[in-house]
């Protein structure tokens, strides 16, 4: 299973989160964006609860994160 996280961070940080979310066991690469969001990550996972996991108690919680949002990937 496949999900796309935008994650928007307090100003100023994106750019050390942004190495901090490339760590995040599952997540294949994450960019710096523009936009409404400032970081955007692919996470693969076994499952829903490995990937709600991966989400809620590693991103999350990285200090600087204010909120994400999920996309499951499809297709």
């Amino acid at each position: 299973m496949q999900a796309l996280v935008y994650i928007r961070t307090e100003p100023g940080k994106a750019l050390k989160l942004l190495d901090a979310v490339k760590k995040v066991p599952g997540v294949h690469v994450a960019f710096a964006t523009t936009g409404r969001f400032d970081i955007v990550a692919r996470i693969e996972a076994a499952d829903l609860k490995t990937l709600g996991d991966a989400i809620v108690s590693k991103i999350q919680k990285l200090p600087g994160v204010k909120y994400t949002e999920t996309s499951l990937i499809v297709a």
